[in-house]
């Protein structure tokens, strides 16, 4: 079993994104490309954003600190610490309202490595 302080790591990266040109920093927690599960941990500091970009699987983003705005198309939801929101199929981009972190989870179908069938 592995533990983690999502505090520390947001108290870190949100440091490291006010020192960073792009304005922020990030890190799998936990999973990779290679899992069906992947925990992001994303730094944002106050009016940047993530580009609109598409979304991978079935995704949550749980907003650890400060305040965040996702945007997709038309529709547009605000989270604020301790709030989960549901991010929508297709394109979407987020942005800080000030300065952030979010917990991102990804879980993506036919990425785990399924163990072999008995003959």
């Amino acid at each position: 079993m592995r533990k983690f302080s999502l505090d520390a790591l947001a108290r870190n990266h949100l440091e490291q994104a006010a020192n960073a040109s792009s304005g922020r920093s990030s890190t799998t927690v936990f999973g990779g490309h290679e899992h069906t599960l992947r925990h992001t941990l994303i730094a944002l500091t106050r009016g940047n954003s993530l580009s609109e970009h598409p979304n991978p699987g079935e995704s949550t983003l749980v907003v650890v600190r400060g305040r965040v705005r996702l945007l997709a198309g038309e529709d547009s939801w605000e989270g604020r610490t301790g709030d989960m929101l549901i991010i929508p199929q297709g394109q979407h981009s987020l942005e800080a309202v000030e300065d952030a972190v979010v917990l991102l989870n990804v879980a993506m179908a036919g990425r785990a490595t399924e163990p072999e069938a008995a003959s």
